[in-house]
């Protein structure tokens, strides 16, 4: 999709669910992050991550939130008018993400409305959750997107 703009603003209906497809966790991309930005013997170590409360070895939240960004770019970022982001509200890791799990995701639209000061650009709340192979919720977001819109009041 990229290089074809196919949503705009007026695209973002509150309860409008995109499916953002699937992901392989895989170990060595895994480690390779972990060892880069999020070092934690949970991370890095199977014997450490055995002993921790997570009972074995996992990918860091921030991979997973990485992994997040490149299913929305692919869903539907990057065919969008996007203007990036004033910034997440909420995030929670639920479950632990392991080497090996897919991961799905999905976007919903919670609020839209046209920006006071730019408008050219409306703001769209959004929540985000990551689910793994056995349909459960291992990570959910909420936060806000700006996009421009076609139709300039």
């Amino acid at each position: 999709m990229a290089g074809m703009t196919t949503y705009a603003f007026e695209d973002f209906h509150v309860g409008r669910v995109f499916e953002l497809g699937e992901r392989l966790v895989d170990r060595e991309e895994g480690l390779t992050f972990a060892r880069a930005y999020d070092p934690q013997p949970l991370h890095l170590d199977e014997e450490a991550a055995n002993a921790s409360v997570l009972g074995g070895l996992s990918v860091s939240g921030w991979h997973t939130c990485a992994m997040l960004m490149r299913l929305m770019c692919d869903g539907y970022l990057l065919a969008s008018t996007s203007q990036g982001s004033p910034g997440i509200d909420n995030i929670r890791w639920l479950k632990p993400v392991r080497p090996g799990d897919t991961l799905r995701a999905s976007m919903t639209v919670l609020e839209t409305k046209p920006s006071r000061s730019r408008p050219q650009l409306g703001l769209v709340r959004s929540m985000w959750e990551v689910r793994n192979q056995r349909d459960e919720t291992v990570m959910s977001m909420e936060g806000w997107g700006m996009f421009g819109r076609r139709e300039v009041p």
